[in-house]
Order: C-alpha cells, then structure tokens, then sequence
C-alpha cells in the first residue's frame, strides 16, 4: 500500500527524510501521521523513526544548517527544525526495563525491534519517502477493519506504561468500529491492570480524558470504561447513563468535553484544570439543576455555555429538547438590562443592590420586555 498527501511530499518532510535516508541511514514517517493518511484524516504532526543514532541525527543537522533540538535524547529523540516545522526523529528502539511510566531503552537498527515496543498495531504503520507503507505487524488489516489491538500481550504493554489503557479506550473511539465492540482481550487487560492507573500524573490523565470526550462519539468506550473498573479510577463518582443521549442530541455540532465532561457528573479533584474550566464547569452543573428557560439560561450563562446547559439537561433529564432553544439561547443572550445603578439615586452599597436585583428579577420574569420606566415606575 501506498499513503501520500502534502504532509508527506512537502519540502519540509522530504528535506528531514532525504538528510537521513542520503547518509546511508533507514528513514520512515511513523505512527499517527501513516495511520491518518490511510484512514483519509488530517495529519497534523510528522514523527520519523531512523536508524540512525540520536548524535548522528544532530552532526547531519548540523551541517546541512537544520536546527536539532535535543529534546529526548536519553530516548532517542531529537527534533529538527525545517522550514520552521518541527519534526520529532527517534531512533529505532526497544525497551530495556519499565516502571509503568517511564522506559529505559536501547538503541536498534530493527525496524521490528521499535515495531514490537509500540502500543497498537495502527500505530506500527511506517512509510518512506515515496509513500510506500511498511506493516511489521499486520496493523494495517486492523485498520482496514478499524479494530484496535495492543501489539503482543496486552498485560505487557499496559504494564510499560498504564497510560495505555485510557489510550486504548480514547483510540477505540477515535478509529474502532463501533458496531464491533472493544477487543476482548486488551479489554480484559485493561481491567485487570487498574490499579497501576494510580501511578500516573493528573496532568496525562486530564489529557487523555480531554481527547477521549472529544472524539465524535466517545459513548461506547466510556460505558466499556465504567464496565471494566477503569472509570471509577479516573472520575470518581461518573455515571456514564447520559453520555449516549448527550451525543444524540448535539447532533452535528461539535464535540465539546466539558459538556460531556459535566454530564458524567464526577467528582474533578483528581483532575487538571484550568481556573476557566474549573469555572465554565461549575456553572455548567449548577445549572443543570436549574429548571429556568432556554432564554434566560442565554442572558445568564451566554450562548455557548448555555447551549451546552440545554442540551446537558436533556441528556440528563432524559427529555426532549425545547422548542426553538437555540433562537431562545440567543435571545437571551443579547439582552439587555435597562438599569443601571445610576438610574437609582439615593442608593449604595447593599441596598443598591438587592434593589437592582429585583428590578432584574421582574424584568426577566417579563421575558425581558419591561422597559426602563416600566422597571422605574
């Protein structure tokens, strides 16, 4: 088979490819790059794995005037810079001792040597200079079948790093089947290696879960991840119930996490967020409880953040969406209040508040028709 698409015959890639393949050395596109190609996806990054050792990366960088910035060497991994896109180039390797989080490697000249350490078979998909794919391990029929299997034993690539499982259900939402289910036995796996989850970091955990609820229908792996013990691991307290309906109900808008995020309704202690976030997902589940209309949802919350109110209190509520909810978000959103303090003279500090409150309150109770001198009457 044979990829091919501007990520791969640009300049940039091929000046990388030819600077390692020219000095002798074995020189692939790796990974996410081949696997999107085949799949007919974007390609947003290029990785390269080589032959070459990662000092040789940077005496070939260097004299044809590439900048190589060694961001992994202990791995294997420098990155060139051409025509200002950066490029990660690894050497081939395989794994010498793991800790669930971190690997000690040794270098390799075998394609099939870096082919066996890597976590599933669509991700062992290398291609040349021409587009020419080469498939150590079969991972393009599971690709062509989009079913996601760890390469080798699945116990033994978790155990390297445990990140893997919530990449194998982030993966299956992204590229599997659904109508096929999870493969039994990476499912199994999974399951069975829980509790290595609590060697990793908040911040690749949130990561992981950032991508997973961004995938166009990550339903079926967060049911499968609540079935396998995995969720309750990573967002105590989830209840996945409202996740399918959610999905059905955004229809064609795009994926939003922390709508899906918040109709799980777990607990975010051990999770990384941003103060935004934090903050959009407070109100966001304080108002699920709300039972104010789609307009005021708008005018309190704004048009994003209350369209994700609606359609999130449908889900969990298990009820259809409001007529004409998003005209009625937007209404809401751009009204406006006719008070301002100082339509008010003779009031401060406390009492200038609770009174423009209550003016608020009557002219939202009159669908914000009550003009100024109705409110100041």
């Amino acid at each position: 088979m044979r990829v091919s698409g501007d990520w791969l015959d640009n300049d940039r890639t091929q000046t990388v490819l030819d600077l390692l393949t020219g000095a002798g050395h074995a020189a692939y596109a790796v990974g996410g790059c081949v696997r999107n190609a085949a799949l007919g996806e974007a390609v947003t990054d290029v990785d390269i794995a080589t032959s070459a050792r990662p000092e040789t990366v940077i005496a070939l960088a260097t004299s044809a005037a590439l900048r190589a910035v060694p961001t992994g060497l202990a791995h294997g991994t420098v990155t060139l810079i051409a025509g200002g896109e950066g490029f990660e180039v690894t050497t081939f390797r395989r794994d010498v001792a793991t800790d669930g989080r971190h690997a000690e490697v040794a270098f390799s000249d075998r394609i099939e040597d870096d082919a066996a350490r890597r976590d599933f078979t669509m991700n062992a998909l290398y291609a040349d200079a021409a587009g020419h794919v080469l498939d150590p391990l079969g991972g393009m029929d599971d690709l062509s079948a989009r079913r996601l299997r760890f390469v080798g034993d699945p116990a033994q690539r978790i155990a390297e790093d445990y990140l893997r499982i919530l990449r194998f259900f982030r993966f299956h939402a992204q590229y599997g089947d659904p109508d096929h289910g999870l493969d039994a036995d990476g499912l199994a796996a999974c399951a069975a290696g829980v509790d290595g989850l609590a060697r990793l970091s908040a911040e690749r955990v949130t990561s992981e879960l950032r991508k997973l609820l961004s995938a166009r229908d990550p339903a079926p792996s967060v049911a499968a991840m609540d079935h396998a013990g995995v969720l309750a691991r990573v967002l105590p307290g989830a209840d996945p119930r409202a996740l399918a309906p959610l999905v059905h109900l955004e229809g064609a808008r795009a994926p939003h996490w922390m709508r899906r995020l918040a109709v799980l309704g777990p607990s975010i202690d051990h999770l990384r967020l941003t103060k935004a976030e934090t903050r959009s997902l407070t109100r966001l589940r304080d108002a699920l409880g709300d039972m104010t209309a789609p307009a005021v949802v708008g005018y309190r919350l704004g048009a994003e953040l209350g369209a994700d109110v609606v359609l999130a209190r449908a889900a969990v509520l298990e009820s259809p969406l409001p007529p004409d909810w998003q005209a009625e978000v937007t209404r809401g959103t751009n009204a406006h209040f006719p008070i301002r303090a100082a339509d008010l003279p003779g009031l401060e500090g406390a009492a200038l508040g609770q009174h423009l409150k209550a003016l608020e309150a009557r002219w939202i109770a009159s669908d914000f028709s009550a003009t100024r001198n109705d409110l100041l009457s």
